[in-house]
């Protein structure tokens, strides 16, 4: 346990039979369960991951405290695999399920591939122990030193999605969304339509903007961005037009959902007003442009287009400026609260 909470972590695998047995090991004494779900791999990451649960269960200790539905209070690792590939988001959902009927307290995810730290788990479950969050990330963006291992081109991807994320989420102060070192508190898990949410790798944007329909308070954790001799199965273009698409229709989604539908919040008018703006402008611009070229008088029309424009551009802001006002609560940025618990004689007693 873990401040009096029972600790529960979802391990990832797919295609990572170098990686997995290692992280599975590596995770802190302080976690009571551990959940490795192999989705399918082509690999032999399966087999390696029956043979470390079997050596682990069989001299971890009884945890009476624990409740018993998973075969035996003495099984910490409990192996899972699904018949068939379903997608990263499947598996942190499988995880997820297994941990709420075992009445984990706090699940938090570490991926197969050994890029999560197990030393700092403790930082990244610590908000939501402590009440000071209902979900947690890692963020590797917040210090030019953490992200001195990030290529070019995936930290330009992701600042890309960030910008794509915090529209659609409404955690205007949150960075890092593709991160998966993360931590939950069942009740969240528990309000939250996890069929809803996408079985791909878009699944944490889209988690994000779950929580923030029901109003969850979510924290950003500074960490090292860590990147080792493992492939990633990703495709960043095929990715990024997937995750965008996703997040445009999540963005509408949380809108409708939570500034029509639960109550009306003057956001979505201003943000109505400035996309209408902004298309009705560039469209203007475009065959105001189309007319000079052809020798016929657009500067009128032009003007009118770039004023359109301009009006858009305002609308758009405030509409951004309400919506980061009424989320303003549920974010939780205290980087010094999040750094401050870096040394082993800050950490809490672990039972």
């Amino acid at each position: 346990m873990y401040k009096g909470n029972r600790i529960g972590v979802v391990v990832t695998a797919y295609d990572e039979e170098p990686f997995v047995g290692t992280v599975i090991e590596t995770v802190p004494d302080f976690v009571d369960r551990i959940y490795a779900v192999d989705d399918a791999s082509p690999d032999n990451s399966w087999a390696v991951i029956q043979q470390v649960a079997s050596r682990i269960n069989e001299t971890a200790e009884p945890r009476p405290e624990l409740a018993v539905t998973d075969g035996g209070e003495g099984r910490r690792v409990v192996p899972i695999q699904h018949e068939e590939n379903r997608g990263y988001g499947a598996s942190v959902k499988t995880g997820y399920r297994h941990a709420v009927e075992d009445e984990m307290d706090i699940v938090a995810v570490m991926n197969g591939d050994g890029q999560m730290d197990p030393d700092i788990l403790h930082r990244i479950v610590d908000p939501v122990a402590e009440d000071e969050a209902d979900y947690a990330k890692g963020n590797r963006l917040l210090d030019p030193e953490d992200r001195e291992d990030m290529s070019t081109f995936r930290f330009v991807g992701n600042a890309m999605l960030t910008g794509l994320s915090k529209f659609a989420s409404g955690y205007w102060s949150i960075s890092d969304p593709q991160n998966g070192y993360t931590a939950i508190s069942r009740e969240a898990i528990e309000e939250v339509d996890l069929d809803s949410v996408t079985d791909e790798y878009g699944f944490l944007n889209h988690l994000l903007t779950h929580l923030n329909v029901n109003e969850q308070r979510v924290a950003d954790v500074p960490m090292t961005a860590v990147y080792g001799e493992e492939e990633s199965s990703i495709r960043y273009v095929p990715f990024i037009r997937f995750v965008s698409l996703l997040l445009l229709r999540s963005f509408i989604w949380r809108l409708k959902t939570r500034f029509v539908v639960q109550e009306f919040h003057p956001s979505v008018i201003f943000y109505g007003a400035g996309s209408a703006g902004l298309a009705g402008g560039a469209v203007g611009l475009g065959g105001s442009l189309l007319r000079s070229l052809r020798g016929k008088d657009g500067f009128t029309a032009a003007m009118a287009s770039f004023a359109t424009l301009l009006i858009g551009v305002v609308a758009l802001g405030i509409g951004i400026w309400l919506d980061a006002d009424e989320n303003n609560d549920l974010e939780v940025t205290g980087y010094e609260y999040s750094t401050e618990r870096t040394s082993s004689e800050q950490l809490p007693d672990r039972r």
